[in-house]
C-alpha cells in the first residue's frame, strides 16, 4: 500500500515506520497540501493531469448529447480547464474584491454566482453553442460525474475529489 505522510502524520503500512520523513513530504498553506519536494511536485502535476483526463469524460458526454454529436474531446477538456480557471479566478477574486464593500457571506454568494456565469459562458464558447446550450452541458456533465463518482466507489471505493464550495 503506498502512504504519503502529511508533516504531522505517520504511516505504519510496511513502507514507512514511526515518525521517519515521506519521501513526499508535506506542508499545509490555507488548507491546500502542497508538496514540498520535486518528487511531491512531480507526482501532483501527474494526477492533476489524469484527473484533468478524467473529468473532461462527463463534460464530453454532455457536449456530445447537447450539440447533437458535434463536440470533441478536445473541445471538452478546453472547457473543463478554462472553465476551472476562470470559476476559480472570479470565485476568490470576486470574494476578495467585494468582502470590503459588503458583507463577507454576501461577497462569497454573489462571487460564487458570477463565477457560475462565467464557467457556463466558457463552456458555450469551447463547444459553439448559446448560453443555454453551455448551462445544458454543465448541468448534464454534473449529473455524469456524480453517476461516475458513484461507480467508481461502489466498484474500487475510490471517489472523485470534491471541488464545489459547499
Amino acid at each position: 500500500m503506498f502512504c504519503v505522510m502529511v508533516q504531522y502524520h505517520s504511516c505504519n503500512h510496511g513502507i514507512y515506520r514511526g515518525n521517519e520523513p515521506s519521501p513526499i513530504d508535506m506542508t499545509t498553506l490555507a488548507g491546500f497540501i502542497i508538496p514540498s519536494t520535486l518528487t511531491g511536485v512531480l507526482i501532483l502535476a501527474v494526477a492533476l493531469i489524469i484527473l484533468w483526463v478524467i473529468v473532461s469524460f462527463p463534460v464530453y458526454i454532455a457536449g456530445k448529447l447537447i450539440t447533437d454529436g458535434k463536440g470533441e474531446y478536445g473541445d471538452a477538456m478546453v472547457a473543463t480547464l478554462g472553465g476551472g480557471i476562470v470559476y476559480i479566478i472570479i470565485l476568490f477574486g470576486g470574494t476578495f474584491l467585494l468582502t470590503y464593500i459588503i458583507a463577507p457571506d454576501l461577497a462569497l454568494a454573489i462571487s460564487f454566482i458570477l463565477a457560475l456565469v462565467a464557467w457556463v459562458a466558457v463552456y458555450s464558447d469551447s463547444f459553439d453553442t448559446s448560453f443555454l446550450g453551455g448551462a445544458a452541458i454543465a448541468i448534464v456533465g454534473w449529473g455524469v460525474l456524480v453517476i461516475m463518482d458513484i461507480i467508481l466507489i461502489s466498484v474500487f471505493g475510490v471517489a472523485i475529489p470534491k471541488f464545489y464550495p459547499f
